[in-house]
């Protein structure tokens, strides 16, 4: 059989490079459905969805003292719009588990609402979306039992240092007590796995590898160090100087024993290793070398911002973005969006190409594209 292709324009770029998908992708299965495939054979299944480009920290690796140029609040999308548009990802488009993230989703007074419209859905498979949100837990004791009372599944909490000066100095917040309290309140009200993402970065935070370590493990928690990527000020990255996965992992070897996890790592980001210090303390931490062993091969993601556009990759460039804000807007029908969105999959690159020599940081900052 002969598949047709059709050229359209779907982008928010000034400048439209036209992007030929197959007629096939054009057109819904008779129920509706479609998937959210890519030229390279990967399927979109997991939905990041920002809440809002706002954050109560300023961490020097996101963004500057004063904050960023905040969305205008009729920018942004409403609950409603959220909420169709989850519901046409998870019922229409194979999604299977969505995760909130910001800025910082917790400053979303109507997160719970979302989390709970999201619950009420059932995917492809018959089964209710798994949930999470990614935050820094500013406030997260106080709403956690709601949380997970709505639907939240789980919770990825922001956690760079344990050390209080240097938390302080990082973030220009003084909350580390706040941010533990709320790793504790998740781990009561049943938010698990509680996972702990923690950004390693040279002279700042890379001598405290193992003491962060031995705090997630002796809580229970399931640590994540990240190598550090180029999505905040341009000034706060250097390839030839960042701490690779490997110096992580030699620094978790003075005082652990390291086996790699024996099971399929599949689409996750994290390479996963039994750590044991010898002395009764064991878990499993994992390492996210986004850079020097990039997974993009393997990435099942698709991102939605807060102000409506679809982004196909963390890294992808402003003619990479494609708008559905307007489209909901201006009465587009459930099909006519799912077809922007399937051509935005469709359009994905297959890498980030961070060590390219010609790589350009994405336009937007981390805190307005979602982690």
């Amino acid at each position: 059989m002969t598949m047709s292709n059709t050229t359209i324009p779907l982008t928010l770029s000034p400048v439209r490079p036209q992007i030929t998908i197959p007629e096939d992708l054009l057109r819904p299965a008779a129920d509706g459905s479609r998937t959210l495939a890519d030229t390279y054979g990967r399927v979109a299944r997991d939905l990041r969805v920002s809440l809002t480009d706002r954050c109560n920290l300023r961490c020097t690796y996101c963004m500057p003292a004063e904050g960023l140029d905040w969305l205008p609040k009729d920018k942004v999308l409403t609950d409603e719009e959220i909420t169709r548009l989850i519901t046409l990802g998870v019922e229409k488009l194979g999604i299977r588990q969505v995760r909130f993230t910001g800025g910082e989703p917790l400053m979303r007074r109507s997160l719970e609402k979302i989390i709970a419209h999201t619950k009420s859905l059932k995917t492809d498979e018959g089964q209710a979306p798994q949930t999470a949100i990614t935050t820094n837990g500013l406030g997260l004791a106080k709403r956690a039992q709601k949380l997970a009372d709505a639907g939240l599944d789980r919770v990825n909490i922001s956690l760079d240092t344990i050390d209080k000066k240097a938390y302080a100095k990082l973030t220009r917040r003084d909350r580390l007590d706040d941010v533990i309290d709320a790793i504790e309140t998740s781990l009561e009200v049943g938010l698990q796995p509680v996972k702990i993402n923690a950004v390693i970065m040279p002279g700042f935070n890379d001598q405290d590898i193992v003491k962060l370590a031995r705090f997630c493990l002796e809580k229970g928690t399931q640590l994540r160090f990240i190598e550090q990527m180029p999505l905040g000020p341009p000034s706060q990255w250097d390839r030839s100087e960042m701490v690779t996965a490997e110096d992580i992992l030699d620094e978790l070897r003075t005082q652990f024993e390291l086996t790699p996890v024996d099971k399929p790592r599949g689409s996750s980001p994290a390479a996963l290793w039994k750590a044991d210090d010898g002395h009764g303390l064991r878990g499993e931490i994992g390492v996210i070398a986004s850079v020097t062993h990039s997974f993009c091969g393997d990435c099942d993601r698709t991102r939605l911002t807060a102000d409506g556009a679809i982004r196909n990759c963390l890294f992808a460039s402003a003619d990479q973005e494609f708008s559905v804000r307007d489209k909901l807007r201006d009465g587009s029908s459930d099909d006519e969006i799912a077809t922007v969105w399937a051509a935005a999959m469709w359009a994905k690159l297959p890498g980030h190409a961070i060590n390219d020599p010609g790589f350009l940081q994405p336009d937007r900052p981390m805190a307005a594209i979602g982690g």
